[in-house]
């Protein structure tokens, strides 16, 4: 697999090292176009949410029915009934993602698993990010997500859930929290999320 953050440093005009940095910061908030709230709000989040820049798939791979089981109690009542599941990402996906976000069948699900820097999801996530962005190969090459366009993943998902709009209130606490919500649904590694953003702001300013 290619290196994502090589790929979108060789794109703003960077120095493709694969390390992320203020230099990497500014290239990308000036080849985008975005303020520095915008950019430090984004950055930080997409930080967070790929450890850095490196993780552009998500990873359904557990090596116990038992951790499975108590990710997804809804999906498995007893430990019993998840391991099949065990070491099987492919089969985990369609389990947990069929019937939702647009997947149909279990094979729809593991095809439209979470790509990208904030991790893009089901079929009909894929859709429209191909559609608004006039991407229509990623629907039939969806790992094209975890390589030349995982940041433009995240950039649509500021973009088509308006989050653009709390970013332009300022970097603060509330305005992270609030994109925090927004984008996992809770608080789930807040702290992190918040001294990512403030560091990017700082590199930015």
């Amino acid at each position: 697999m290619k290196d994502a953050l090589k790929l979108l440093q060789e794109k703003c005009g960077c120095t493709a090292d694969g390390s992320f940095g203020p230099n990497t910061a500014r290239g990308i908030v000036k080849h985008y176009e975005l303020s520095p709230e915008r950019g430090a709000h984004l950055l930080g989040q997409a930080s967070h949410e790929s450890a850095g820049f490196k993780l552009v798939r998500e990873s359904l791979y557990y090596s116990t029915p038992e951790r499975i089981q108590a990710v997804w109690p809804s999906r498995f009542a007893t430990v019993e009934d998840a391991k099949p599941y065990a070491k099987n990402p492919d089969a985990l996906a369609g389990k947990v993602y069929s019937g939702r976000m647009g997947n149909k069948t279990e094979e729809q699900a593991a095809l439209f698993c979470g790509r990208g820097f904030l991790q893009l999801t089901g079929h009909d996530n894929y859709k429209s990010f191909a559609s608004e962005m006039g991407l229509s190969k990623v629907m039939t090459d969806p790992k094209l997500l975890e390589e030349d366009y995982a940041f433009e993943t995240a950039l649509w998902f500021f973009k088509s859930n308006n989050l653009w709009k709390i970013c332009d209130e300022g970097v603060n606490d509330d305005t992270i929290k609030r994109l925090t919500r927004k984008i996992n649904g809770g608080y789930t590694g807040l702290d992190h999320r918040v001294e990512e953003t403030n560091k990017v702001y700082a590199w930015l300013k």
